[in-house]
């Protein structure tokens, strides 16, 4: 459902849109290709354009990065590049850096590795920034081999809880979803009694 129209007259100055992609390799690995884009709606002063201004329209921000993960999400290989960067040479010179990544899995302490390796002078603020969707986007990926993975331990009586359950409030252990679907691990609200005093 979309928002409701706001009930005030108003004008756009940004716009941030993300995008992610992901694809199977033939070698197992999966690939996530990212990007996040910032645009101005306005014309506003820029040394570093010949002009000397940024036309409204044109990318301030625009970041892309991708990685290739196994089927443990962990990182096997980074590349991050640059379409747009407010300082050209200045910012997309610490593309390299985010290499450091390989290694990491993108579902144990992930935004928190990151932040650490990559914080303040030793990264790009919206390259960083754009590591946050990469763990549910390999999440969201991995549905399918999930899926595989679920039906052979549903075959093998598996006695593993499935990973997402309290991960949300819709599929918290108590909720009518994990009553639905996944009986099994369904946990009843403890309700507390209130005492009149």
């Amino acid at each position: 459902m979309p928002l409701p129209p706001s009930t005030v007259s108003r004008s756009l100055l940004h716009t941030r849109t993300y995008q992610a992609q992901a694809f199977e390799r033939e070698d197992g690995l999966l690939d996530i290709e990212a990007e996040i884009m910032d645009v101005k709606d306005y014309d506003f002063p820029s040394k570093m354009s010949e002009s000397g201004v940024h036309n409204a329209g044109d990318p301030v921000h625009h970041m892309l990065m991708r990685v290739t993960i196994d089927k443990n999400y962990v990182i096997q290989d980074v590349v991050a590049t640059y379409g747009a960067a407010p300082y050209r040479q200045h910012c997309t010179g610490i593309a390299d850096a985010y290499r450091q990544l390989i290694g990491l899995s993108l579902v144990k302490g992930f935004k928190r590795s990151v932040r650490e390796i990559m914080s303040r002078t030793s990264g790009c603020t919206h390259m960083t920034e754009l590591t946050d969707i990469l763990p549910t986007v390999a999440i969201q990926s991995m549905v399918k081999e999930a899926r595989s993975t679920k039906q052979a331990a549903e075959s093998n009586e598996s006695q593993q809880r499935p990973f997402q359950i309290d991960g949300c409030h819709a599929l918290r252990s108590s909720g009518e979803v994990v009553k639905m679907f996944y009986p099994k691990w369904y946990e009843a609200a403890e309700h507390t009694e209130v005492v009149p005093e």
